[in-house]
């Protein structure tokens, strides 16, 4: 975020787009060297294994070049971006714990109440720390680990060692390698064999700063016959500066297990947000991402699942909303790498005031995925004259016996349904809404009721005066 190029104009009504005054309890100096790496590194009492493994990363990502592909990163500035700050010397069990501001930065959200009502746990991230984490006790008599992943490193250092970066190595990626370099916060989830969590697990992630990176890590690993569903929702000030968040995802998918990884994402539009999401799926195995993208001024993202197993299932269904001042750049990756796999991919986008929301998906079948299925359908539905929206598909067949199938559809708001609905009264501006909705229905309807519910009152906010 250069400074000639990172003010941008912010010109929409944004409900946590409120911030709290800075406050630190150590904050690492301004830009990217080995030394801020070493700190994060020594700050959090971390092994020689984990320490060596960020300079390693931190190495890489000075040789790695941006993308040449997707949305524009050139504006990036990585010397203005602080890469650590510790909000808070203490990590709550107790809401009523947290210091005023972060609480009440909570507290507004919504975060307790999620609680309360719906969740068998929570993770509170603010800044670079998770700062709040609650887990139903029935689920650690049972063997259910959920704690932040600074503290996995510590108190449960062979399961991560086996499976941190192993999906996603630092050498994937430059916002990889930047993340495994700098990461701090994020979540480690491991159900143990036959274990299902019937209740959602939470992560909520809040920057608060201004030029700020936030780097989470999360690690989930689901033994044979286990289920759980994850969410994340995060949400960030608006300011006059960009922020940077780069997360890494890995999730391991045992024999005859399921994974439900959902995403509600409502960053504010000085957001840069750049994600690595892969899941590895084994024997008749599940995997399905729900990736729901209202936010951020530019999002690249495209979880994947590696089908590695006989029979194994994967799903990404995903919704991207692009208005000014937004390029959201999402979609899907599926590696058959075994027999009988199946996989879907359902991506609907909406653009308008110029906004652009592309797909960018990879099906690649290997030579002994024999008879393989995948199905690819992407709907773009496109607002105004100024909006875009593009469709990249690859597809990589090894093995005649697969099936293949790709449908791509771009549309404009049905005039006739329009004029039908104001016949019965009903505003443009309302109609317009009611037609989108319908357009995300099917996605939407995959997400608990509490979250659907929200996600409406998100793109209905967004969709005001679209039209008229």
């Amino acid at each position: 975020m250069k400074n000639k190029k990172q003010h941008k104009k912010i010109d929409f009504d944004y409900q946590f787009g409120f911030s709290m005054p800075e406050k630190s309890v150590h904050k690492t100096n301004v830009g990217l060297r080995k030394a801020v790496v070493t700190e994060i590194s020594r700050v959090k009492g971390e092994e020689k294994w984990m320490r060596d493994f960020r300079l390693r990363a931190y190495e890489i990502f000075k040789q790695k070049l941006l993308p040449k592909w997707g949305a524009n990163l050139s504006t990036i500035d990585f010397d203005a971006i602080t890469y650590y700050l510790k909000a808070t010397d203490r990590q709550s069990k107790n809401w009523e714990d947290l210091p005023r501001e972060i609480k009440e930065t909570y507290d507004r959200i919504g975060v307790p109440e999620a609680e309360k009502n719906f969740l068998a746990g929570v993770s509170a991230q603010y800044e670079s720390e998770v700062v709040y984490e609650s887990v139903h006790k029935e689920l650690e008599k049972r063997g259910v680990i959920f704690c932040d992943m600074d503290t996995a490193v510590k108190k449960y250092p062979s399961i991560v060692r086996e499976y941190f970066g192993t999906l996603i190595p630092p050498q994937d990626n430059k916002f990889a390698a930047l993340n495994s370099a700098v990461w701090s916060g994020g979540s480690f989830v491991y159900i143990p064999k036959g274990v299902h969590v019937t209740l959602p697990l939470q992560a909520y992630f809040r920057i608060n700063a201004e030029s700020f990176g936030q780097f989470e890590r999360t690690l989930i690993v689901a033994e044979e016959g286990s289920y759980v569903h994850y969410i994340e929702g995060c949400t960030a000030p608006i300011y006059r500066t960009s922020s940077l968040h780069s997360a890494v995802v890995e999730i391991f998918v045992k024999k005859n297990a399921r994974v439900r990884y959902t995403t509600v994402q409502n960053w504010s539009k000085n957001i840069y947000n750049l994600v690595t999401k892969r899941a590895r799926a084994e024997e008749n195995a599940v995997m399905e991402w729900v990736d729901c993208n209202i936010g951020s001024g530019v999002t690249m993202k495209y979880p994947a699942v590696y089908l590695a197993g006989k029979g194994a299932r994967g799903e990404v269904l995903s919704i991207a909303y692009a208005g000014r001042h937004q390029h959201q750049d999402t979609g899907a990756k599926m590696i058959h790498l075994a027999p009988d796999t199946c996989s879907r991919v359902i991506s609907k986008s909406i653009s308008k005031d110029g906004g652009r929301s592309s797909y960018r998906g990879l099906v690649h079948i290997a030579k002994g995925a024999k008879n393989a299925k995948s199905s690819v359908v992407c709907d773009a539905l496109i607002l105004d004259e100024r909006s875009r929206s593009d469709t990249f598909p690859t597809m990589n067949v090894k093995n005649a016996s697969a099936r293949v199938e790709h449908e791509a559809t771009a549309e404009k708001i049905d005039e006739e349904k329009l004029f039908y609905l104001a016949s019965r009264g009903i505003k443009k501006e309302d109609a317009t809404g009611l037609l989108v909705n319908g357009f995300i229905d099917p996605i939407v309807k995959e997400i608990p009721l509490e979250y659907s519910i929200e996600l409406n009152r998100l793109i209905n906010l967004e969709m005001e005066n679209a039209i008229g």
